[in-house]
């Protein structure tokens, strides 16, 4: 889940983006490693034989422990061997330096294990990432159940730079690893009553503590796209980032990425995609309707209503920037929307 009802907590931590360049030249070594680099760069971030996350030493009754750092969250992945993933031509790179990968995997919204930021990957232990399932259902032709190993093997990953905008008004630049969701869509065809994609999040309060703590919010996690929305080519079904599969607080195994709305649009862990004729509800609507709205495209010129959205911190760097309509990219997406949606919270 991708927004807190608090307001914007801007404690930044104090590490550093890396330039381009390095992660570039680490990228060019896995890929000349081959498999052996893999192997290393796998055991390196933490995908464990037992298939939990633990720390070095005793995890005690057969129980995950606190994972020994925010780069060792990453569930044993049958497709290991998918990543790094071919850079796509059109968006390889980005004119903002990406942002460091430990700050990235520090700062992650996801009320399902915990409210704070900054210690979400120290709960993300318990949570079963694999195997992983993918039912779509609703207004389609094919409805059915897709493992995730075969989607990713068949439908073909490739890595993605985006912008992420956060309606907290902060922002990362990030690698992400994935496939279009019209590939998907493709698969079940869509029926021509099919106008929204509904998406819905795990529901294991076993695993996960936020959901056992906080039985106020109305668990699982839901959101929802309208149909052109979901199958623009920038719609992305992510399953790594930083040339790896997707460490537990990312949203492993498998989350959508939106990149010109908030980050909160693009739900984590997902287990069930519906198309429907209607247009769906949404987690934080339900919860807070006067602040959060069905479309909630980034736009400079539309406040929220506790915060100005006309600029954004860039997580890692300490600075700020104006922020962009569409968060940058509106001469690929600023068609699908009438100047009414555009000028309101939606």
């Amino acid at each position: 889940m991708a927004m807190p009802l608090l307001p914007p907590d801007w404690a930044l931590p104090e590490s550093n983006v890396t330039p381009a360049a390095t992660y570039w030249s680490r990228r060019r070594f896995l890929r000349v490693g081959g498999a052996a680099a893999m192997a290393v760069g796998v055991g390196l971030t933490g995908c464990r034989a037992n298939g939990h996350d633990t720390e070095r030493g005793t995890a005690g009754q057969g129980q995950p422990a606190r994972p020994a750092g925010p780069l060792d969250t990453i569930p044993e992945t049958p497709t290991a061997d998918l990543y790094p993933a071919a850079p796509s031509p059109q968006w390889a790179a980005s004119e903002r330096p990406l942002t460091d990968r430990t700050v990235a995997a520090t700062h992650n919204n996801f009320y399902e294990f915990l409210l704070d930021k900054a210690r979400v990957w120290e709960n993300v232990g318990p949570f079963q990432a694999r195997p992983w399932t993918v039912e779509v259902t609703g207004e389609v032709e094919r409805p059915g159940v897709f493992d995730l190993d075969v989607l990713e093997r068949e439908l073909g990953l490739e890595e993605r730079v985006y912008r992420l905008r956060c309606v907290e008004a902060w922002a990362m630049t990030v690698p992400w690893t994935g496939f279009p969701l019209h590939r998907l869509l493709d698969r079940v065809q869509p029926l021509s009553s099919g106008n929204y994609v509904r998406f819905v999040s795990f529901n294991r309060p076993e695993e996960a503590v936020g959901q056992r703590t906080q039985p106020w919010y109305p668990w699982p996690y839901y959101e929802a796209l309208r149909m052109d929305e979901a199958r623009h080519d920038l719609t992305l079904m992510v399953t790594g980032v930083y040339g790896e599969p997707l460490p537990k607080q990312h949203g492993a195994p498998v989350r959508v990425v939106v990149p010109w709305k908030y980050g909160y649009k693009s739900p984590k862990s997902v287990v069930r995609i519906e198309v429907t004729r209607e247009r769906p509800p949404i987690f934080w609507h339900d919860v807070t309707p006067d602040e959060y709205r069905f479309y909630s495209n980034v736009n400079p010129a539309v406040p929220h209503p506790r915060w100005s959205q006309a600029t954004e911190e860039l997580i890692g760097e300490e600075r700020r920037v104006e922020t962009q309509l569409l968060n940058g990219y509106a001469p690929w997406v600023g068609d699908l929307y009438t100047d009414e949606i555009l000028s309101t919270l939606s």
